[in-house]
């Protein structure tokens, strides 16, 4: 099967099992013959390692421009030393996390606004921007059952502040195209709910 070269996108909250679906999307392409790049936001990059360590292993507090800053340090340097060489040498990648996140965590969730948030990743980006984004949504009370018994900084936020950013995923996916699937179930349906959503940004049509 020729896979066309395509940039997807899984997005959600804590606890909302998209890394999960990253890497059974990841995995399901490879078993068809795609040329695979997974990679994830903070940290896909050698410096966005260290940078991530800034940002998600730091007892220091950091201001919501410079915690916005630095993701957008770090994804600029993901789009040029990652995600753009995959695309351009015709390989689908699959990333946990991008520009989406930016604008639910920091331009609702921290209160920099949207509006701000988006020129900031417009810039980061380039002219790199997800063929599709799916957002996998689960409730305050699932994704509390999920918790990690070893929260980073942004994990540690709060009750409230999650559930804002929760909130602001379903609001912008709305506004901006992002398909919405449950993510509490079982993770063979969301997969199978997954797979729907992103196959036909990456198959070849139908002759």
């Amino acid at each position: 099967m020729n896979f066309r070269p395509a940039f997807i996108v899984l997005e959600g909250g804590e606890g909302s099992g998209k890394s999960t679906q990253v890497a059974r999307v990841a995995a399901q392409l490879r078993a068809l013959g795609a040329d695979v790049v997974e990679t994830f936001e903070p940290g896909g990059t050698a410096l966005g390692a260290r940078l991530r360590e800034l940002l998600l292993h730091n007892d220091d507090a950091v201001d919501p421009r410079a915690e916005l800053l630095l993701l957008a340090s770090d994804r600029a340097q993901h789009v040029e030393e990652v995600i753009a060489p995959a695309l351009e040498a015709g390989a689908v990648v699959v990333c946990d996390r991008y520009s989406p996140s930016t604008l639910a965590y920091q331009g609702v969730a921290r209160g920099l606004g949207v509006d701000i948030v988006e020129d900031v990743c417009r810039f980061a980006e380039g002219d790199i921007e997800p063929d599709v984004v799916v957002v996998l949504d689960v409730s305050d009370e699932v994704a509390l059952e999920r918790a990690s018994a070893d929260p980073d900084r942004l994990e540690r936020a709060g009750a409230e502040f999650h559930a804002t950013v929760r909130q602001a995923y379903r609001d912008l996916a709305a506004r901006k195209g992002w398909t919405v699937i449950d993510g509490s179930g079982p993770v063979d349906v969301v997969f199978a709910n997954v797979w729907a959503a992103v196959a036909p940004f990456v198959e070849p049509p139908s002759p």
